[in-house]
């Protein structure tokens, strides 16, 4: 409390001893069963003089405030924390897995396993972090201070805080938010990627290759459109010239440390040049960017080898360092992934068909099989100006910013297109053809097709979409030359939404087994893209036991999942806490095949009990959620109306323009945050 009775807010010391006993009225009032309206007045009543209403909302405004910043403090307290209150060689990080492959001698088996074994973390703006970007770096530097036990640089940092607000008068851009999660890109993950992959090039040197760096990011801030309307594709490709440009000066700001160590004959010389190089992409815009991710890494690998043939190594395991950083992150940082809902690609093909000739007239009178073929012989160019709506006209022009962003950032730059709201095998083909109207050549579509599976019906019916889809030729050859692997994502969000929490899971987990025997039947590598957000309702949780209790029935070959909000900065908030959350990642989808447990599957009779209980679930949840006055109450019982004013996501809370507000146009954040903030856990339990 000394800390803070001397923040910069007016009667500062009558707040700090107002708070514990606002919290003891709360507590008796509660107990006797008083609503939040009378345990204010009794409040005030007992505690202030004050009779004025403006005096009371004041004193109420002062005590938010300050509670706001004592929470700061424990967050930051919290990140500093972190090795004391976690086991950072213990059970679940890479150090116990080491001595688990080396004790059971399998470094076999785990060099196998990492051949097409890896973690890819996609970062997205999902709006349910509230601090702004100021604030969340006033809690990583009062943290520093707190590891330093610097009171004075604490109490300055506080003093900081006192003035700087937590709410933005305006809602942040897409680009806004992509600067933001970018500073993680930079600050966290760039270092604690970069460890977690360092330790098995060097515990185990023959089992990560350069073709496979085990870990990989992506980003949604800029190419995500379902749903915003102010992401376009201007957008996309200025996000994406924002992720190589940090990428490069994280490689810049590395060089120019190598070279106060690096001072030696023949090796400053290489070295000179690829900052140079480097400098300039920073630094002087109209110079031409020519430099490759092959380019950087042969120029520190020659490093690399003279250090070794030349100078007895010395330094050797910084330029180690800095090549594992190039391979994993290259110079596109994070993978940019595009996400658009599937009825705007039938409105943008509805519209190229009754203004052009690059589609049939009666397009859309075709039944979807005819459709289908129609789309794999698109071979004319469709004419932007023919869209008179922002939206179609963006989806198409979307198509050409990836092929820029390719030539720029490398293929890893943007090659995934999600489709949300999949269902049927035409929705995803509906994508293909809209690339081949778009300039795509079908031996040059560098692309990912990724369908999106979310509600029950979906889910139950994903299998037979796929099948669908392998069983298409196009598709099949497509598939070939993107080396026979499909993604597939699954949305815990608007699943639970949907059926209910029970359901939704369980839907999720069938779904990847059936999903799982269709693609081995057709021997292509299936891999899962879990959408997961921060609370249960929304896939939150223990995510490394969801991994690893995965049996043998489902492939995870790779462990792909957002990382939205709030849960980027409690749980990828600082270093180590990144590295010991990916670690345990890792440890989960590796150590369940090499350490697989002798109950990974379930009985047939565990099996029918799942079912069984999730139908039940279902069935109560359907009867809450298909009552007339269901989404009413949430309405006016809830804070759901005024989510669109907070002003802390760029987009709007629900889907399409419509004044109606229903469920299924309803966003799953604001779904859960509006029942968690009125204490009634639907979400989480009801169903």
């Amino acid at each position: 409390n000394s800390l803070f009775t001397a923040l910069p807010f007016h009667r500062i010391e009558k707040t700090g001893f107002l708070v514990p006993i606002l919290l003891l009225n709360c507590e008796e009032g509660y107990s006797k069963g008083l609503g939040p309206v009378e345990i204010l007045e009794e409040f005030f009543r007992k505690q202030t003089s004050f009779v004025k209403e403006a005096e009371k909302l004041d004193l109420l405004f002062r005590l938010v405030q300050y509670v706001e910043r004592q929470v700061v403090l424990f967050d930051a307290l919290e990140d500093a924390s972190f090795k004391e209150i976690h086991d950072l060689g213990g059970v679940g990080t890479l150090k116990h897995l080491a001595l688990q492959v080396e004790s059971q001698h399998k470094e076999a088996a785990l060099a196998g396993k990492l051949k097409d074994f890896s973690a890819q973390f996609v970062l997205t703006a999902h709006p349910t972090q509230f601090y702004r970007g100021a604030v969340l770096g006033i809690i990583h530097d009062i943290s520093h201070g707190v590891n330093a036990n610097n009171e004075s640089q604490i109490y300055s940092y506080l003093q900081q805080l006192g003035r700087t607000p937590f709410f933005q008068k305006q809602k942040p851009t897409p680009y806004d938010e992509a600067v933001t999660l970018i500073w993680y890109l930079e600050n966290i993950f760039y270092y604690s990627i970069g460890r977690v992959v360092s330790f098995f090039k060097k515990r185990f040197p023959d089992a990560v290759t350069q073709g496979n760096p085990i870990m990989k990011m992506g980003f949604w801030p800029g190419g995500d459109r379902d749903g915003n309307p102010f992401v376009d594709a201007a957008t996309t490709l200025k996000v994406a010239n924002a992720l190589r440009q940090s990428a490069v000066k994280c490689y810049y700001l590395d060089v120019r440390k190598l070279k106060r160590r690096l001072t030696f004959k023949g090796v400053d010389s290489i070295l000179t040049e690829l900052e140079r190089k480097l400098y300039g992409h920073l630094f002087l815009p109209d110079q031409e960017f020519s430099l490759t991710k092959a380019e950087i890494i042969n120029s520190l690998t020659s490093i690399q080898q003279q250090l070794i043939k030349e100078h007895s190594s010395l330094f050797v395991g910084l330029v180690d360092s800095l090549i594992t950083k190039v391979e994993v992150f290259g110079l596109h940082f994070a993978s940019l992934d595009v996400r658009q809902e599937s009825s705007v690609h039938g409105k943008v093909l509805a519209t190229i068909a009754a203004k052009t000739d690059a589609l049939p007239s009666d397009y859309i009178h075709k039944n979807d099989e005819e459709k289908i073929n129609v789309l794999f012989n698109a071979t004319a160019l469709a004419d932007l100006t023919i869209f008179e709506d922002a939206i179609e006209k963006d989806t198409l022009a979307s198509v050409g910013v990836i092929k820029t962003i390719q030539q720029l950032n490398g293929e890893p730059g943007c090659h995934r297109y999600i489709i949300s709201q999949c269902n049927s095998a035409l929705n995803a083909i509906e994508v293909y053809g809209l690339f081949l109207l778009g300039g795509w050549k079908k031996n040059e579509l560098s692309i990912d097709i990724v369908p999106l599976f979310e509600t029950v019906d979906d889910l139950n019916n994903a299998a037979d979409i796929m099948r669908q889809l392998y069983s298409n030729p196009h598709y099949s050859a497509h598939l070939q030359r993107r080396n026979r692997k499909q993604t597939i994502m699954v949305g815990f969000s608007d699943g639970t939404k949907d059926g209910g929490y029970l359901m939704a899971n369980w839907g999720i987990y069938k779904a990847k087994e059936e999903l799982t025997a269709i693609s081995k039947e057709f021997e292509i590598d299936v891999v899962f893209f879990d959408g997961r957000g921060g609370p249960p309702a929304r896939g939150g949780g223990k995510t490394h036991n969801f991994y690893a209790s995965l049996g043998s029935k489902i492939s995870n070959k790779e462990i792909q999942l957002t990382i939205q909000g709030q849960t980027v900065s409690s749980n990828f908030g600082t270093v180590d806490s990144a590295q010991y959350n990916i670690e345990q990642l890792i440890h989960a989808g590796i150590s369940n095949e090499l350490f697989p447990a002798k109950e990974g599957n379930m009985s047939e009779s565990e099996y029918a009990l799942i079912q069984r209980l999730a139908d039940e679930g279902y069935t109560a949840y359907k009867q809450l959620k298909e009552h007339e006055q269901f989404a009413n109450y949430l309405l006016h019982a809830s804070p759901l109306r005024f989510y669109a004013d907070t002003n802390i996501g760029s987009r709007p809370a629900k889907r399409g323009g419509g004044a109606q507000l229903t469920l299924k146009d309803l966003r799953a954040i604001p779904f859960v945050g509006a029942w968690s903030q009125i204490k009634q856990n639907v979400t989480g339990y009801y169903g």
